[in-house]
């Protein structure tokens, strides 16, 4: 049993391939790494993952609404307190508590602050928390450590280790090593080759 399956699956940027022939699954309780430099298209795989840009060619399998997205913006409304924005995520998503999530990153003393006033750090918790709150499986996460600290990191990785040994599973692209029993995958391995007819063709 898998929770995503990609296969052969071709993903662009403007138009133009950035990845070709991305094949693999992850299972529950499984983590995929993604690694790569900058611009490798680590971002623009987990995009189409998630579905918010259509894969160029191949197949990818996943239940519906079973994939959690999260990338660089915390999608806090900063009027609202923490367990307010953390109330309104989790009646998206059917929840009926957000007390596991605060719990998991350490945000119960912050519950009554808004969000507004909150470092950057702390609105990277709260944003990451909302992960739990959503109950989907599948956690496709990009660069999820950006502004966290040494102890928020290791919040962060405890989260992920719960959640894969709830059956969850998650693609994670990061370049720091998060501890957890992950298989990686470097994406510049999927960068197209291009042809001397498609060289031809651009200069027609």
């Amino acid at each position: 049993m898998t929770l995503l399956t990609l296969t052969d699956v071709t993903c662009d940027r403007g138009g133009l391939p950035i990845l070709s022939g991305v094949s693999f699954a992850v299972a529950p309780g499984e983590a995929v790494v993604l690694r790569g430099p900058n611009g490798s298209g680590k971002t623009t795989l987990l995009r189409t993952i998630a579905g918010l840009q259509p894969a160029q060619a191949g197949i990818i399998e996943a239940q519906v609404d079973d994939i959690a997205y999260a990338a660089h913006s915390d999608g806090l409304k900063s009027p609202l307190t923490v367990a307010e924005n953390l109330t309104f995520w989790a009646g998206l998503f059917g929840a009926t508590s957000i007390e596991a999530a605060l719990d998991a990153f350490e945000l119960q003393p912050l519950r009554n602050r808004r969000a507004g006033a909150l470092s950057a750090g702390q609105k990277r918790r709260v944003g990451l928390a909302r992960l739990i709150v959503t109950r989907r499986r599948v956690w496709a996460l990009d660069e999820p450590t950006v502004s966290l600290d040494t102890a928020s990191v290791a919040l962060f990785a405890k989260a992920v280790s719960a959640h894969l040994a709830g059956g969850g599973a998650a693609v994670i692209a990061t370049h720091i090593d998060l501890g957890l029993d992950a298989r990686s995958i470097d994406v510049s391995s999927f960068k197209p080759k291009a042809s001397a007819h498609a060289f031809d063709e651009a200069f027609a």
